[in-house]
């Protein structure tokens, strides 16, 4: 009984310094003001989408709904990685540096692939895999860098994946690229992220 005891007790102890080890090794260069930003940014890029092509077919409207997620995209990356940038100017310290390396080479994969798939499939004219490409190019990102993030931003990482699926598995392929797939996904899931950052470092 005494045996059991201790090995119980022996298992909460090491659960405890794990817990304690993850906080302490996690990035905290993610910026969720950054993060909201990028999530509005995408919201109003889908407005723009909704007043000039709702439901783009012709070549010239494919190109400019692609024109407008690139730019949304550029627009992210640089409010999210401006930040992180601002973050390490603060923490000039050696372990500041090696948590963003590990937090950069975990997504790093997701980005080079799926700016690589992107270019496939809009060299072949395939623009309605697009959406459900890119949110399943998300979802191995976010899980890739989960150590990085939120324990619970593990659902919006579900949520991603659970788009992917239904854009690129389903007839919902019909309407990708409506004007509200877009703000549907990264609009609401980078107010999302940036919420669960926001609580967690609160706490």
């Amino acid at each position: 009984m005494a045996l059991s005891t201790e090995f119980e007790r022996a298992l909460s102890d090491l659960a405890e310094v794990r817990d304690r080890l993850a906080r302490v090794q996690r990035f905290e260069g993610y910026s969720a003001p950054a993060a909201v930003a990028s999530g509005i940014v995408a919201l109003i890029a889908g407005v723009l989408q909704a007043r000039l092509i709702p439901l783009p077919a012709a070549v010239p409207a494919l190109h400019l709904y692609l024109q407008v997620w690139l730019g949304c995209l550029g627009a992210g990356l640089a409010l999210n990685y401006g930040a992180v940038a601002l973050w390490m100017l603060r923490n000039p310290r050696p372990g500041a540096h090696s948590q963003f390396r590990t937090a950069a080479l975990s997504i790093a994969p997701s980005v080079l692939l799926g700016g690589a798939v992107t270019a496939a499939l809009v060299s072949h004219g395939l623009f309605t895999l697009l959406p459900g490409v890119w949110f399943a190019f998300y979802a191995i990102g976010l899980f890739a860098s989960r150590g990085a993030i939120p324990n619970a931003a593990l659902s919006v990482t579900v949520g991603f994946a659970v788009l992917a699926v239904g854009f690129l598995a389903t007839p919902l392929e019909a309407v990708a690229l409506a004007w509200w797939v877009m703000p549907l996904g990264f609009g609401f899931g980078q107010l999302a992220i940036g919420y669960l950052l926001s609580r967690e470092r609160e706490r």
